[in-house]
Formats: C-alpha cells, sequence, structure tokens
C-alpha cells in the first residue's frame, strides 16, 4: 500500500510540474509520441464505462488503440479531451478505438466533468474506480497515453497533454491503422 500511495504521490507531483510549466500556455506541449522499446503487450483489463458497458481491452485486438490515462483534476487532461473529440470524429471509422481511463475518481465527478465539459464526448471513458489498471501499466503522471497496435503490443507513449488532432499525431496513428 505504501508502494502504490508513493507512486500517486510522485505521480501528482509530476503531473503538477507538467501543469505550472505550462501555466499560461495555450496550447499543449509538442505532438510527438515515443515510441515504446521492445514494443511490449499490452496488460489487459475490464473496465465499464460511465454508462455501464464493460470493455475488455483484449476484445479489441486487430485495432488500433488509444489508452488515455486522465482525471479530472488534472489541468493538461482536461485541456486535451477536446483535440481527444476531433480525433475520435475524424477516424473512429477506420479500425480505430479511443479509450479514456479515469484514474480513481467517482461515478459523479466524472460524470459532472462531462456534462461540464462543453464539448461532447462520444468515445469510451472508462472509470478505473480504484487505479488498479493504471497501477499495471508503465504510467508515471497524468495524463498518460500509449497507443496499442493490431497484436496488442505498446508502440508509442505520450507523458503530458497533446493536441490529439494534430496532422503529425494523425498521420502517426494513420500509418499504423494502413499495416
Amino acid at each position: 500500500m505504501q508502494l502504490n500511495c508513493a507512486r500517486w504521490l510522485l505521480a501528482a507531483v509530476v503531473t503538477i510540474a507538467v501543469s505550472l510549466g505550462n501555466a499560461g500556455a495555450e496550447s499543449l506541449p509538442a505532438p510527438t509520441l515515443t515510441p515504446v522499446p521492445d514494443k511490449p503487450a499490452a496488460k489487459d483489463f475490464t473496465l465499464t464505462d460511465v454508462n455501464g458497458k464493460r470493455h475488455r481491452l483484449s476484445d479489441y485486438r486487430g485495432k488500433i488503440v488509444l489508452v488515455n490515462f486522465w482525471a479530472t483534476w488534472c489541468p493538461p487532461c482536461r485541456r486535451e479531451i477536446p483535440s481527444m473529440q476531433r480525433l475520435w470524429q475524424q477516424l473512429k471509422g477506420d479500425d480505430f478505438v479511443m479509450l479514456a481511463v479515469d484514474v480513481a475518481e467517482d461515478d459523479d465527478t466524472v460524470f459532472g466533468f462531462s456534462f461540464a465539459m462543453g464539448t461532447e464526448i462520444t468515445f469510451p471513458v472508462l472509470l478505473d474506480r480504484d487505479a488498479s489498471v493504471s497501477e499495471s501499466w508503465p504510467v508515471i503522471g497524468l495524463p498518460t497515453s500509449f497507443v496499442v497496435d493490431r497484436d496488442g503490443r505498446l508502440v508509442y507513449r505520450a507523458v503530458g497533454g497533446r493536441e490529439w488532432d494534430d496532422p503529425k499525431l494523425v498521420a502517426r496513428i494513420r500509418a499504423l491503422l494502413a499495416k
């Protein structure tokens, strides 16, 4: 338990540092995705979304999956949600899945945030209520995102917020979709 608390404290410090570094900035960091060495298998999980539907990562094998770990209290997470929705609108019919995994918050908090966002979120928002899934993945701060290839392997990671509909990021994802 102490290790988990220490890990999340470190994650919170990283998130705050990233947020302060971006204080006053209108945009998110450069549109980069870092290749994950050796492309390890993504750890499978099953979570429910805000509508009560169950999602199992392995059920999306054969598709490209963007898994985004976030929280409503995280400023860069909040800033990237509209661009995630725009990316989803561009790619949702192309064997592409987006799963936004909210870390350690209750249903009411996530629902309230989604309602107040001002942008309708139409991709699945999953609830990792006890943070067990995020603790089993190599998440080091929020937001952290992973691109999972058709074989269920982690191919890219992004720590910190992104403009997910940036043409450079869309091109990287489209390249995976073309394989």
